[in-house]
């Protein structure tokens, strides 16, 4: 695995200098130089485990002072490094860009982790398919860092019958049938859906997973009671997904979903201010 994700990093790198790096080359072959990486603001750490592996293939020296999904305070050191000036400079924009959009996604995550379970500590925050192409790997293992569930890495780990699939196989029902039909019994099939009736449906279907998809929390709410009405809510997982944010994140975890899913822990993250710098 960890061949994989090194040849990840590296072709990064190749994306920031395909024919190396013109500036750094004015600075002398031998010139051996000390660096620290450090916070510009408080932040949740999350990318040093890789940050190591790039570093280690170029044979820089380091010394991490914080530990994947530790808090770094605004001012505090991240690491040290040591080594051939021109190799650090090459790697500085791809290694602080990694951990600045990581630590984005890990700091908030466990924001909407801590809010969710401040009303429903039995609920999960799980991030989405939502990510950039080349680095779902990464983000994923961010979101985990801060504390939330991964949901499926990709389109081959479980069924997830969206509206689309059900508008071309015409239906919540016909949909369901195809997909029991074709399904490994190793595989969980959740199914999307947009108001009540068709919650019912899937759940007396026997969908593993029910997706209450963009509903505002009181409706989610009028599913749960006519589920629990017809004895069949504690059958199914139900997952809240769909306009969801921190602001709104505690009304939905008040409803009793099981599953809040939320794509903007992904792509509405922003990058923590981290710096690279040349120490005297």
């Amino acid at each position: 695995m960890k061949s994989k994700i090194l040849k990840k990093l590296l072709n990064f790198l190749e994306e920031d200098m395909p024919f190396g790096d013109i500036t750094s080359s004015i600075i002398p072959a031998d010139k051996n130089i000390n660096v620290r990486i450090e916070a510009r603001e408080n932040l949740k750490i999350f990318g040093i485990q890789y940050i190591g592996l790039l570093l280690d293939y170029f044979g820089i020296q380091h010394h991490f002072l914080k530990k994947d999904s530790e808090w770094v305070r605004k001012g505090e050191k991240i690491a040290t490094l040591n080594g051939n000036a021109r190799q650090i400079l090459e790697l500085e924009r791809t290694v602080l860009n990694l951990l600045a959009h990581l630590s984005g996604i890990t700091t908030l995550t466990h924001f909407f982790v801590m809010k969710a379970k401040a009303v429903n500590p039995r609920v999960k925050i799980a991030c989405t398919r939502k990510t950039l192409p080349g680095l779902r790997f990464f983000e994923k293992e961010a979101c985990l860092a801060g504390g939330a569930d991964p949901h499926r890495f990709s389109l081959s780990d479980m069924i997830l019958i969206k509206d689309n699939h059900i508008k071309i196989l015409g239906g919540v029902e016909q949909a369901l049938k195809e997909a029991k039909k074709s399904a490994s019994f190793t595989k969980k099939i959740e199914i999307e859906v947009e108001n009540k009736e068709d919650a019912l449906k899937a759940a007396e279907m026997g969908a593993d997973i029910i997706m209450l998809d963009n509903m505002k929390p009181q409706e989610i709410q009028e599913v749960i009671a006519l589920l629990k009405k017809k004895k069949v809510r504690d059958n199914v997982i139900l997952e809240a997904s769909g306009g969801i944010n921190l602001e709104n994140i505690e009304e939905y975890a008040k409803t009793g979903v099981d599953i809040i899913s939320v794509g903007k822990i992904t792509y509405g993250a922003y990058h923590c201010d981290i710096s690279m710098e040349v120490e005297e």
